[in-house]
């Protein structure tokens, strides 16, 4: 199911303009990259930089916790790169930004939920108020979960509040649906009884569409003047994959100290595998997120199409439409960048992670 190997492969990028920005004797090149949330799927260059593994970067993270003021800063340059949820792309096409999309990193794999309040189901949801933020993973997860059940989206109260907001006014049963993830899943539920999970992005049909995906954003005018500079970042955050897959427990720790988050609640969420968590997030290695791009031969894990980016960018750009956050529907090629991708493919890099024992 998964596609995994039992190898890692390491590739020596080979190309002219890659070797020019990492030659010994050049200033390093200073790069300011976005996390939308705090979040340890975003933070994999805080190993890159501690591990000294892109030794001519310099590495500048910024945690925003508000995914449009990010997207903002993105589309300003006053940032280069920027990890948050894909579900943006088809946005950034629309307001023209000139934000690209470079690389599929990980799909949710169960940690996002719809966590209904006491004696809330689907038929009984309509006229009541129901959080998810707006343009966000939680929004598009409620409006497929409300479609899925036959709800109106327009049946319902939309309030307009991240995953940590939300907590408060469920505890209060102010809420009766809201977007939650770990940690904040477990502080409704444990303390909130009669409460309950009603979808999560684990499900087989929720994986399979590819929309509930993290990606990497890089600013378009970066990628062009600073091509080699783009690719080194890209392929930073692919080695800080491999070193983590191989130091879990050290790179676990790393990312809480950075997040400042204590280290089981990094673990709820990426896991000690290496790879993967049930209720997690589910890694995507180098030739992965290559494949969902098109530019290596293999099928992507769970049943998304061999460069099937596009198609998923569609879908998203088609949801948006139905929850009035857009009104067009745009090429998606517009808000999507591989070339990143296919040049450290050309160059020879691989990498394929299993699960480890």
């Amino acid at each position: 199911m998964w596609g995994l190997h039992s190898t890692l492969t390491k590739g020596v990028l080979v190309t002219a303009g890659l070797l020019a920005a990492t030659a010994t004797g050049f200033a390093k090149e200073s790069v300011k990259i976005g996390l939308c949330v705090s979040w340890p799927g975003y933070a994999l260059h805080e190993i890159a930089k501690q591990q000294d593994l892109a030794p001519d970067l310099d590495i500048e993270l910024v945690i925003f916790d508000d995914p449009l003021g990010g997207h903002a800063a993105l589309a300003a340059g006053q940032i280069d790169a920027y990890e948050c949820t894909g579900d943006y792309t088809p946005l950034a096409i629309d307001r023209g930004t000139g934000v690209v999309n470079v690389a599929f990193t990980n799909p949710s794999y169960g940690v996002d939920h719809i966590i209904l309040a006491p004696d809330v189901d689907p038929s009984n949801i309509a006229g009541k108020r129901i959080a998810a933020p707006q343009a966000y993973i939680g929004q598009l997860l409620m409006g497929v979960w409300l479609d899925s059940k036959g709800v109106s989206l327009k049946d319902v109260d939309w309030v307009n509040l991240n995953a940590d907001e939300a907590v408060g006014p469920m505890m209060s049963k102010d809420l009766a649906a809201a977007y939650l993830y770990e940690p904040w899943i477990s502080k409704v539920m444990d303390n909130l009884p009669g409460s309950s999970s009603a979808v999560n992005t684990g499900d087989p049909a929720m994986l399979k569409t590819g929309i509930f995906m993290d990606v990497v954003y890089m600013n378009g005018t970066f990628v062009a003047e600073r091509r080699a500079v783009a690719t080194a970042v890209l392929k930073a955050r692919f080695d800080a994959l491999a070193w983590w897959h191989d130091n879990t427990e050290a790179g676990n720790k790393i990312l809480a100290e950075f997040l400042k988050w204590p280290v089981e609640d990094v673990q709820s969420v990426i896991g000690t595998n290496g790879k993967f968590l049930d209720g997690g997030i589910y890694m995507y290695d180098f030739d992965e997120a290559a494949r969902v791009c098109g530019v290596l031969d293999g099928d992507p894990p769970f049943g998304l199409a061999n460069g099937g980016m596009g198609t998923v960018v569609k879908t998203v750009n088609d949801w948006w439409v139905r929850l009035d956050l857009m009104k067009t529907v745009h090429e998606p090629d517009a808000g999507i960048d591989c070339s990143l991708m296919q040049d450290l493919v050309t160059a020879g890099y691989r990498q394929a992670l299993s699960p480890n024992e």
